[in-house]
């Protein structure tokens, strides 16, 4: 069984990334674009674009940083319309070669990375010495889309306890209903005192 590919590709050699380090610009075509906006449930994705510097540290990781850009319209939590939105968001990532990765069987932290230290990210696999920027840009732009994208001014009103459960308001125009009477109550009304 073959794995898919991503929707947003663009390998890098670790080996050819120095200490100097590198520039690289992702630019995702219409298709991608498309591709990425049914991969996360958006109605449309567009100006996806990332600039990365990309250097090798501590001889063999490879540290990525950079900022993701894209145009975005997701769908509304309540109402389900559209809602456009600008995303700008800066990222960066530590890779290392597999034999680096601590295996999931191995306890607390590989001796390969007691130097690192603690403000360092845990590294991702690069197989092959091969890094994918895009699936990378992918990721990250998927970090920075909003989780609960809401319509301006639709926000949901409180459901207060002696209100019933069918009186959610959608917005802050639309009238609460009365809260409803107690069927019992004109039975208890009509009850002679003893």
């Amino acid at each position: 069984m073959t794995t898919p590919l991503p929707e947003l590709s663009r390998i890098i050699i670790a080996d050819k990334v120095t200490t100097a380090g590198g520039f690289e610009v992702v630019t995702a075509s219409e298709v991608e674009c498309a591709a990425l906006a049914q991969r996360f449930d958006l109605v449309s994705l567009s100006g996806l674009k990332a600039k990365m510097r990309l250097r090798r540290v501590r001889s063999e990781f490879v540290k990525v940083t950079g900022e993701v850009e894209a145009d975005v319209v997701q769908r509304c939590v309540v109402t389900l319309e559209p809602v456009p939105a600008h995303v700008k968001e800066e990222f960066s990532a530590l890779f290392a070669p597999d034999h680096l990765i601590p295996k999931e069987e191995e306890d607390g932290e590989s001796d390969h990375f007691q130097y690192l230290g603690s403000d360092e990210d845990f590294p991702e696999a690069m197989p092959g010495g091969r890094i994918d920027i895009g699936e990378l840009v992918a990721q990250n732009l998927s970090l920075a889309l909003e989780p609960y994208p809401r319509k301006e001014g639709v926000e949901f009103t409180p459901i207060l306890e002696d209100v019933g459960p069918d009186t959610l308001s959608l917005t802050e125009d639309t009238p609460p209903e009365p809260p409803r009477q107690n069927p019992f109550a004109a039975l208890s009304r009509l009850k002679k005192p003893s």
